[in-house]
């Protein structure tokens, strides 16, 4: 049985370590929009620009180096166009599609049928308390966003940031540590 079971694992942890793949014909889209971002931070350039922060004297600054140094990317494309229908619904679709339970879990989604827009946000959950990555797919009539954090993400740090470098202060403790553990 315990042979059976790492021969499972073994099958299983490609599928789990998959990343996500932005859709192919975002090279169609990023021609027909009026504007575009394409952002692209993969784990050595965060790791470089860690290097460049300082945690010697400011205790927050090496929360931030901390952080980055978990991370293996950080990538952004964004699409703005110049009239509604520029991109379809299945470019859409090809990203949320692989974006399915168990690894994944939406905790936001929003449908606007009066504005047109939709609003995804997904967390990737390795099930230690930590998040595996976040998606965020935001599609407007107009423009097309999608984000993609790759890495481990510890909520904790997160909210230790809160108030700081435009990170919102966060009262709730996201794990059972307490205070005193801290």
């Amino acid at each position: 049985m315990r042979i059976a079971s790492i021969l499972l694992a073994a099958a299983l942890a490609p599928l789990w370590a998959q990343e996500i793949k932005l859709p192919a014909n975002l090279d169609k889209l990023s021609a027909k929009a009026e504007e575009s971002v394409d952002i692209t931070l993969d784990g050595s350039m965060l790791k470089m620009a860690a290097r460049f922060l300082s945690d010697k004297d400011d205790q927050d600054i090496a929360k931030v180096k901390r952080l980055l140094l978990k991370l293996e990317g950080v990538y952004v494309r964004s699409y703005q166009f110049a009239s509604e229908g520029e991109y379809s619904r299945a470019d859409v679709e090809s990203l949320r599609s692989q974006l399915q339970a168990p690894a994944w879990g939406r905790i936001v989604g929003v449908r606007s049928k009066r504005e047109g827009s939709d609003v995804d946000v997904f967390l990737k959950l390795p099930g230690n308390g930590t998040l595996g990555g976040a998606v965020i797919i935001v599609a407007e009539p107009r423009q097309l966003t999608f984000v993609n954090v790759v890495g481990t993400i510890d909520p904790d740090e997160v909210a230790e940031l809160g108030g700081q470098f435009h990170i919102p202060r966060l009262r709730a403790s996201f794990s059972s540590r307490s205070k005193e553990d801290k």
